[in-house]
C-alpha cells in the first residue's frame, strides 16, 4: 500500500507557475517538478475543498492550469471534526486567526489518516515551532497529525534502519 500525502495549494501552484524571478522560489518551484515527476507514483495523493477553493482563485488561465492538475487527485472529505480541530488549532493560539484555512489544511488530513502534508507554506503549516502546539491540539482530539514537510523533504528513496 502506497503512503497517502495531503497535497497542499502551495504545491499545486508551484507546479504550474511561470518561473520566479525570486531564487528561492525558483528553486522550490524545480524542486516540486522533480517531485512531482515520481510522486504520483509513489504516493497516493489527495487534496480538499479548501485547495480546490484556494486554486481557483487568480488569474483564470493560471487557475484553469492548477485546476487541471487537481483534478487527478483524490478528494478528502471535510468532517465536522476537522472544523472543530482546526478552530482549536487556531483558539489555542497554534495559527494565528488569519490563517485558519491554515489549520483547516492540518485537520482535514489528521481525519483523513494521511501520512504526510506537503506544502511550501513553512510560515504556518511546515514550521517546526508550531509543530509541537499542532500536536498537542490533535491529541485533544484523538488523531495524529501527518508528517508536514516540504516536496525536498518527501523526495528521498526509501531507506532502511539498521
Amino acid at each position: 500500500m502506497k503512503p497517502k500525502v495531503y497535497v497542499e495549494s502551495s504545491v499545486i501552484s508551484y507546479l504550474t507557475a511561470r518561473q520566479s524571478r525570486n531564487l528561492i522560489v525558483r528553486s522550490n518551484q524545480a524542486i516540486t517538478k522533480e517531485w512531482w515527476k515520481t510522486a504520483t507514483k509513489r504516493f497516493d495523493l489527495f487534496i480538499s475543498a479548501v485547495v480546490v477553493k484556494e486554486i481557483e482563485a487568480g488569474d483564470k488561465n493560471a487557475a484553469r492550469a492548477r485546476l487541471a492538475v487537481a483534478d487527478a487527485l483524490e478528494l478528502a472529505d471535510i468532517q465536522a471534526e476537522a472544523i472543530s480541530m482546526a478552530r482549536a488549532i487556531v483558539e489555542r493560539g497554534a495559527l494565528p486567526k488569519k490563517a485558519e484555512e491554515d489549520a483547516l489544511h492540518i485537520a482535514v488530513a489528521s481525519y483523513a489518516r494521511l501520512d504526510f502534508l506537503v506544502t511550501w507554506n513553512c510560515t504556518h503549516i511546515a514550521n517546526a515551532e508550531i509543530r509541537k502546539a499542532i500536536e498537542v491540539v490533535a491529541r485533544g482530539f484523538n488523531v495524529n497529525c501527518p508528517i508536514i514537510c516540504t516536496p525536498q523533504e518527501l523526495m528521498g528513496t526509501k531507506r532502511g534502519v539498521k
